[in-house]
This record gives C-alpha cells, structure tokens and sequence, in this order.
C-alpha cells in the first residue's frame, strides 16, 4: 500500500520499468541493480512484473541526483536510511502531545 492509504490501490498509476528508467534517464538494467542493492523496492503484479508508482519515481529522481553528486550506491543506501529514520523519529515527535514536546 502507498502513503495515501484512500485510493484504492487500482486507481493508483504505475509504470512499467521502461517508462520509469526512462522518466529518469537512466537505463532498465541500472533501475534493475538499484533493486538488486535494495535501494528501491517497486510494488509487483501477481505475474511479477514491476510497477512504479510516483513515489518510486521520486525516489528513481533522488538516487539519480546523488550519483550526479559522485556518491557511490552503498553511500546513497546510507543516505535513504538516515532520511528513513528521520521521518520515523519525525513522525513520532509530531504524534506526541503537545505539553510533553515542551518537557
């Protein structure tokens, strides 16, 4: 399931890989290794075919971008952990009653 839990899962537009590889710029076999080294999990047909969803693409965006940037693929699986558990700890924070924020 997506962030956005209200549409159902049908109504949600996806990509095949060709489009999402693409979209970025980047060849099908290296969206392929990006999967491989864990960096990007697309959702899946029954039949197992990839699909990505805007998310996905985002994130496609994002790695792009740091290989840009000459970070290396075991860095930028770092960099989307470290910004994994901070939205985590984010949302934790945001979930806590106010007056206890203030202690």
């Amino acid at each position: 399931m997506t962030k956005n839990s209200a549409q159902p899962e049908a109504a949600i537009k996806t990509h095949s890989i060709a489009t999402a590889a693409q979209s970025v710029g980047v060849s099908v076999q290296t969206v392929r290794l990006y999967e491989l080294r864990g960096l990007i999990t697309p959702a899946r047909t029954s039949g197992g075919t990839r699909r990505y969803r805007a998310d996905d693409l985002a994130r496609l965006r994002q790695i792009s971008d740091l290989i840009e940037r000459g970070v290396n693929l075991a860095g930028i699986g770092i960099i989307l952990e470290l910004e994994a558990e901070n939205d985590g700890l984010r949302e934790k924070l945001a979930a806590r009653p106010r007056r206890q924020r203030m202690d």
